[in-house]
Formats: C-alpha cells, sequence, structure tokens
C-alpha cells in the first residue's frame, strides 16, 4: 500500500539508502540475528554522538519560512550581512520544487505563503525576477491567487516594507493584554506559542510600521492596480460571519481608541514581553516568537544594543545550524531534553548497562534541566508546585507535559549514584503532571483546559493551531509513566485511560496531534494502554493492531504523509521511513504480536534500510508543529526510534527493561 508523494528529490543535505548502502534482503530465520546487529551499530552510532556535557540534539528542520522571515527581518532592522544573505539563499533555492513552488513538508505540495516569503527573500539576496526559478515561482503564485490568498502572517511581513496595506490586515489591539483570564480571547485563552506571537505582534499591528522596500512585487500579485480583493461576508448566524463584523468593530475601535490607553496598554504589553525572554536571550526557546518580541520593543525605542535587544538578537543566531560549507538552515526550535529522553531510552531498550558513564551523564543533564519555578501554566494552576521540563536549552517559562513524561520514563532506565536526587525529581514532576490534568482526564502539552473554542475563529489566527487541547499522544505517554511507576490505578491515570478509549478512531487508530499521524497516535496509544494493564485480547488494543497490519507497506516498513491531517485517504498512508516503522513495531511488540509475520517485515525493513555509520536516512517529515500547517522533520527521530523498537525486540521486552526509579510522592497532591 506504499503510496506516491508529488514533490521534488530530498535536499542536499539528504541521502537516498539504496543497495550500496544497506544490508541484503535477509531470510527470514535470520531476524533476531539482523536486529541485534542493527541494534550494536545503532546504539553505537548514538553514543559517539553524544555531547560532552550528557545531552543529545539533532538538527530541527522546517521549511523556508524561518529563513525568509530571518533575512526580512534583518533587512527591516538594517543588520543584514552579504555572508548570511548568500549562505541562506542558497539554502532557500535547494528547496524550490520544479514547478517554481516551495513545500511546508519534503515531497509535500507547493504552498502559497511559502512560495511568495522565499521569493521575497531571494529577491532581497539580489536574485532577478527574470531568472528562470523566480519567473517560475511568479507564475505558480499568480495561478495559487497571488499575494491576496496568502496567510495573515505573510502579509504581515509584507505591510513592514510597504508591499501591503496595513488596513487590510485583520486587527488585534493590544488592549486585549488587560483582559482578565476569565474573558473569552484573554491572551491565556491562546495556546502558549500563539500568545507569545499574538503579544508582541498587537504592538506591531498598533505601530504599522512601514520600512521602505528597495523593489517592488507587482509580479505577485493578479492585479497590481488592485492588490487586495474584497472577501465575502460570512451570514451573521455563523461563527466566521461574528468573528468578521468583531475584526471591523476592532478597525472602528483602532480610530477612536484613547492615546494614553493604547500607550499604556502597549507598555503593558513590553513588559510581559521583557519578563517572559529567557536567561540566554530567546523568547520561548523558539524562533517566531523572538523575531516579532525583537521588532516591537524596537518600535518601542528598544535601541539594538540595548541588553534585551542585543540578547534577543544573539539568540537568534543560535538557531542557525550550517548542513554544509556556505549553506544556512535557520531552526524553529531546538530540541535537546526532548532528544536526550528519548536517547536514553533507546540505548537503555538496546542493552546499555543502566549504570553507564552516558547514561549517568545524561540523567545529570536532565536533572539540572528541571524547572522549579511558576510560568505561564500556573494562570491557570497557581497552587500547584512546579516540576516540568521544557522542550529546549532555556525555557523556563513554558515547561510542557509531554517532555516531562519522557523525562520521568528515562530517568527510572538509568542507576544513578544518587538515587535520592533522582527520585526527587521524578516525585515533584509526577505531582506537576498530574496537576496539569484537564478537566475531561487528558492532558495537553503546555497547559490545563486551554480548549476555548474562539481563539481558532478569529481572522487574526490563520497561521495554524492557536488553543492546546489534550491530545492522544501526550495523554498517553503520562499514562505510560504512571503505568512504568505502579500507580495506573490511580484515578488521575484511570481518568486518561478511559479518554483514550473514547478517543479511538472506528478504524482502530489514535489521531497524533505532534508526530504524524494516526501512526504516531497509535503508536503511542497501545504502548501507554498495555503498560497499564489491557491485555492483547481488550477490543482497543485489537483493533489498533489491526489496524496497523492493514497499512503496512508492501516493503515491511509504515509511512504516513502529513496530508492525512486533511485528507483521510492518507491516513496510514506514505513511503516507508523508518520513525514510523518504529512507531509501528513498538505498538505491536507491546500488543504482544513479537512472532507475527508483520513484525518480521518491519525488522527486516528496518535491518535492511540500515546505513553502514548505524543511522537511518529519513528526508520525510514525521513530526508536527501545527497539524495541516506547520510540519517538522526531527533529525534524531531515525536514530532513536528505531533503536527503541529495535532493541525491544531483540531482548524481547515490550515495554523496555524494569526501572530504577521508585516513587514517593502520593500522585494526586497539588492538582
Amino acid at each position: 500500500m506504499t503510496a506516491t508523494t508529488d514533490g521534488s528529490p530530498g535536499s542536499p543535505t539528504h541521502r537516498t539508502p539504496s543497495a550500496s548502502t544497506s544490508e541484503p534482503e535477509l531470510p527470514a530465520g535470520d531476524t533476531e540475528a539482523a536486529a541485534q546487529r542493527a541494534v550494536q551499530r545503532a546504539a553505537d552510532h548514538l553514543l559517539a554522538r553524544q555531547h560532552p556535557d550528557g545531552w543529545w540534539k539533532g538538527d530541527l528542520e522546517t521549511n523556508v519560512t524561518m529563513d525568509a522571515e530571518d533575512l526580512l527581518l534583518r533587512q527591516f532592522l538594517g543588520i543584514q550581512d552579504a555572508e548570511t544573505t548568500a549562505a541562506s539563499a542558497r539554502w532557500i533555492r535547494s528547496q524550490q520544487r520544479e514547478d517554481g513552488s516551495w513545500p511546508t513538508f519534503h515531497g509535500g505540495p507547493g504552498d502559497l505563503s511559502a512560495t511568495i516569503e522565499a521569493y521575497v527573500a531571494l529577491r532581497l539576496a539580489g536574485d532577478s525576477p527574470d531568472e528562470a526559478h523566480m519567473s517560475l515561482a511568479a507564475k505558480w503564485s499568480r495561478a495559487e491567487g497571488g499575494v491576496a490568498a496568502t496567510r495573515v502572517f505573510t502579509r504581515i511581513w509584507l505591510a513592514l516594507f510597504g508591499w501591503w496595506d496595513w488596513k487590510d490586515l485583520p486587527e488585534m489591539p493590544p488592549e486585549v493584554i488587560y483582559l482578565p483570564k476569565w474573558m473569552p480571547l484573554n491572551i491565556y485563552s491562546f495556546g502558549c506559542w500563539a500568545r507569545q506571537t499574538i503579544v508582541p505582534l498587537t504592538i506591531v499591528g498598533a505601530l504599522r510600521p512601514v520600512r521602505p522596500a528597495p523593489f517592488g512585487i507587482d509580479e505577485l500579485h493578479l492585479d497590481p492596480r488592485r492588490p487586495s480583493t474584497k472577501q465575502r461576508r460570512a451570514p451573521l448566524t455563523s461563527w466566521d460571519g461574528v468573528f468578521q463584523r468583531l475584526d471591523q468593530v476592532l478597525h472602528v475601535y483602532r480610530r477612536f481608541s484613547p492615546r494614553m490607553v493604547r500607550r499604556s496598554a502597549m507598555n503593558a504589553c513590553a513588559r510581559w514581553i521583557i519578563e517572559r525572554q529567557e536567561a540566554d536571550g530567546c523568547w520561548g526557546g523558539i524562533q517566531p516568537p523572538a523575531v516579532y518580541s525583537v521588532i516591537a520593543l524596537h518600535l518601542l525605542g528598544y535601541e539594538l544594543d540595548h541588553p534585551v535587544l542585543k540578547a534577543g538578537l544573539e539568540s537568534l543566531d543560535r538557531f542557525a545550524v550550517w548542513p554544509q560549507d556556505g549553506v544556512r538552515m535557520i531552526e524553529a526550535c531546538q530540541s535537546p531534553v526532548w532528544d536526550t529522553c528519548l536517547a536514553t531510552i533507546a540505548l537503555a531498550d538496546a542493552g546499555v548497562p543502566a549504570d553507564h558513564p552516558a547514561m549517568i551523564k545524561a540523567a545529570d543533564w536532565l536533572l539540572d534541566e528541571q524547572i522549579t519555578r511558576p510560568g505561564d501554566w500556573s494562570v491557570q494552576r497557581p497552587e500547584l508546585p512546579p516540576g516540568g521540563w521544557a522542550f529546549e536549552f532555556h525555557n523556563d517559562n513554558y515547561p510542557d507535559i509531554d517532555d516531562t513524561a519522557e523525562v520521568v520514563l528515562a530517568l527510572r532506565r538509568v542507576a544513578h549514584p544518587d538515587q535520592a536526587r533522582v527520585d526527587t525529581a521524578v516525585d515533584r514532576a509526577v505531582r506537576w503532571t498530574v496537576g496539569m490534568q484537564s478537566k475531561n482526564g487528558a492532558w495537553g502539552a503546555f497547559d490545563a483546559d486551554n480548549t476555548s473554542p474562539f481563539p481558532n475563529r478569529l481572522p487574526f489566527c490563520d497561521f495554524g493551531e492557536v488553543i492546546d487541547p489534550p491530545s492522544a499522544d501526550v495523554t498517553a505517554h503520562v499514562v505510560e509513566m504512571m503505568a512504568a511507576l505502579g500507580i495506573e490505578q490511580d484515578r488521575h491515570a484511570r481518568s486518561g485511560i478511559e479518554w483514550l478509549l473514547a478517543e479511538q478512531e472506528e478504524n482502530g487508530s489514535w489521531f497524533g496531534r505532534w508526530g504524524v499521524n494516526y501512526i504516531y497516535g497509535t503508536g503511542s496509544a497501545v504502548p501507554a494502554l498495555a503498560a497499564a494493564g489491557l491485555g492483547p485480547d481488550h477490543p482497543a488494543i485489537r483493533r489498533a493492531v489491526g489496524w496497523l497490519e492493514s497499512v503496512q507497506n508492501a516493503d515491511g516498513g509504515w509511512g504516513e504523509d502529513l496530508r492525512s491531517y486533511s485528507d483521510l485517504e492518507w491516513a496510514g498512508r506514505g513511503h516507508s521511513t523508518a520513525s514510523q516503522t518504529a512507531w509501528a513495531l513498538m505498538a505491536l511488540l507491546a500488543a504482544g504480536r513479537r512472532d507475527t509475520d508483520a513484525v518480521a517485515r518491519g525488522v527486516r525493513w528496518l535491518a535492511e534500510t540500515q546505513l553502514p555509520d548505524g543511522s537511518w536516512d529519513e528526508p520525510y517529515f514525521t513530526g508536527t508543529g501545527f497539524p495541516r500547517d506547520f510540519s517538522i522533520n526531527y533529525h534524531l527521530y531515525r536514530m532513536v526510534f528505531p533503536l527503541t523498537a529495535l532493541g525491544r525486540y531483540a531482548r524481547s521486552e515490550p515495554f523496555g527493561a524494569a526501572g530504577h526509579t521508585a516513587l514517593t510522592a502520593v500522585a494526586g497532591k497539588g492538582a
């Protein structure tokens, strides 16, 4: 059932597995021996990649809007330099499809907003509109509706240079900072990534700056004389109609808002931004809020050499990776905590001793990263003691539940010389995680009960998911953590299990919020439910197994295209990838299907596609930022998840080896 995806070949940093870089096909009887060899090579490779301080971090690849907006920011601030511009332009060009467009994930269709942002960035880098690749991009963009059909954020960037009229953008006033948390559309009703972006953009939108551009972009409009087209309003009886009219009211308010109130609101937003700047100068550990925060504060009079802006700009430079000489790629985020806990689990599953120096070093680094002060999450849980982990190097304001659950699972696999220190950290983490449970019994990623339906309705918010409701994958990881600690009968765990069972799709799969997609959701839910005591004959487990076996590719692997978020015809369908094959195998192993043909074929596919250095190639994106809108290629996924699956198969341990961490706290305290 392998699906064929359209799109251009992989980027220069990717290699395509071939017969010359993989093992010959194996007879069925050699599956276990092949798995053992693959585990050894993969473990050696992963151990060699550990940083001396104990952490792992793979590149986090997204799409060229990160690179384009970085160049636009430098142009806006007047800090561009020839080397950076040329290196970023080389990366942007390398990602263009044959039809002239740019996709948001490898092998995916062209995306209009990404294409127009890439085009404008290349114009800034000196590419002429008459060059073949530029002419093709402009032609493709016009065929898709031109600038007027792009997302709001793309048009905000264009407005900064006078390529779009500010009055033709949705309004989001800075006075929103004053709304109390019980009111709809207050900033805490947005997901943490959205509120960090929206607060600085309210300042930008209020001031409507324009830095004249060095060229025009008439070639990107359907009609340059009338670049903006009037949109037909939805009926007032619909939610879209209501929010369109709310936007009109906000445009009127802008004309009559008292100057003192507006200035006070912008200053309040500035204080909110500065209070959330991290120790490394970034905001939330992610690139977009940092970019908009720098612009907003600069517009309010902060000079570029002001300590806040200087640190912010320096932090943006740390998002750059150089996949090859003269080529610069911008990461939207960095994932050392996530990568380190997953790598630790994988090595434990591979049989690396629990007291191995690499394991101790990883645990020490993770323990130092635990967050012990309140963050934005405490707005909804003011009495809850802190204790989570964040995704990044520095992000004390926004620990997340997913990382915290996986870190606990990793720590319990390490025989640490200071076990009391580990127990204290785990105890604190479990209290915090349980206390972040939402009312429906499940867990979101960063906040509790962040489920308001209104933020997604705003015309301003067309840039992806802007709320953080509970998801099956995060809830499953929490349940798995609690089961590993022997508290799966706790009422919080039972509520999570009941929610998971109710969320199973009719075909037996689970939706994957933070990974692609139904394979990820199912690969998370089945091990958790099995660890919590659901046996292989439970109807939910049987249905999940049936679905996974039905979508296995003819080559033995599993794959799923990101278009499954929009089109169910793609569910469980796509080119086989190492990480998605591993997720399917982890579920099947947990379901007691180790000695089946499906598992043997999956294991052989991983063994046969392993590269000589012990890693796997994976140009396809298997991570999710926002379903349908923002996709991620975690470059370490192709190493940690296959090692986990193969290690569990080779050692006949479907849930991993017994842990070393005992829980001392009462799980429900602080909830």
